[in-house]
């Protein structure tokens, strides 16, 4: 009996990096996250909303976020999984996990 492994195609690195939603699926309501890793097809992240399942997304994250210079990441991908994880102690909302593909971006001036 053979074990089934996953085998990421592209390498993740884990990086605690501000993320702004503009937008997912049906909402055009921005809402924050902190990236946990990214890599060049996704993302994963934490939040205190959850998207709908399969929806488009629409993500900007900050790159250099301490520096003189910040540099913003737009992406445009698709929520993959959300799921429900336990809050930190100090927190009094929800917090969720989510995963979402990385399929176009583009460097934008910060606003």
């Amino acid at each position: 009996m053979s074990t089934f492994m996953e085998q990421r195609r592209t390498r993740r690195f884990s990086l605690q990096l501000p993320l702004s939603i503009r937008s997912a699926g049906r909402e055009r309501i921005p809402f924050s996250g902190v990236t946990k890793n990214i890599s060049s097809s996704g993302v994963l992240f934490t939040s205190g909303r959850e998207p709908d399942l399969g929806s488009p997304i629409e993500y900007i994250v900050t790159l250099n976020p301490e520096g003189p210079q910040p540099v913003n990441l737009r992406c445009v991908g698709k929520v993959l999984r959300s799921e429900l994880v336990a809050p930190a102690d100090d927190a009094h909302e929800p917090a969720y996990q989510i995963a979402a593909t990385l399929e176009r971006y583009e460097f934008v001036r910060n606003q």
